[in-house]
């Protein structure tokens, strides 16, 4: 089960790291839109489209990361008064009811993309009005890969429970 927590760590640290080298791209297009509205007198028509569509994105694909460092809320007067397995016991039940919604979620989202896609519809929020799917493909991926790192969490709880801690760097 080890080899298996670990690489969808792994893959949870890059899709973090990708999210992380997103901001700077957001950066410089929010204050490419601030000069050319305040200097110029010049908005554009795609800034407000794309802070959303890459906030969303830097978002959707640092959730898996955050879970793998365990960067999420706990109920910390629950986990400070029970026993490691009775806490890995809960978790599990809890990651099983998580990744559950999470693959239909995933399953629907996939569903939504394929529609957008094939009907070619656009924002509607702008004149710039770009497709869609490209953003509904990152809602896709986000979501799937919280999924998986939903799993992982499983499978490290399992092992607790078994009484095999975890060990190892899952970023490693």
């Amino acid at each position: 089960m080890q080899p298996v927590i670990t690489t969808i760590g792994r893959i949870s640290l890059w899709s973090g790291r990708i999210a992380a080298l997103l901001v700077l791209p957001l950066v410089l297009a929010m204050v490419y839109e601030v000069l050319s509205r305040y200097l110029f007198d010049a908005p554009t028509q795609w800034a407000f489209e794309v802070s959303y569509m890459m906030m969303g994105t830097i978002f959707l694909l640092g959730l898996s990361y955050a879970l793998s460092v365990n960067q999420h809320v706990h109920v910390d007067f629950i986990h400070q008064r029970l026993p490691k397995r009775a806490i890995a016991v809960i978790d599990t039940l809890g990651y099983i009811a998580l990744t559950g919604l999470l693959v239909w979620l995933t399953y629907t989202l996939f569903n939504n993309m394929l529609r957008v896609y094939n009907t070619g519809e656009g924002s509607g929020l702008s004149a710039w009005n770009p497709k869609v799917w490209p953003y509904r493909l990152v809602y896709m991926i986000g979501f799937g890969l919280f999924a998986l790192q939903a799993f992982a969490k499983i499978l490290e709880n399992l092992l607790i429970i078994l009484g095999h801690e975890s060990g190892g760097d899952a970023h490693g």
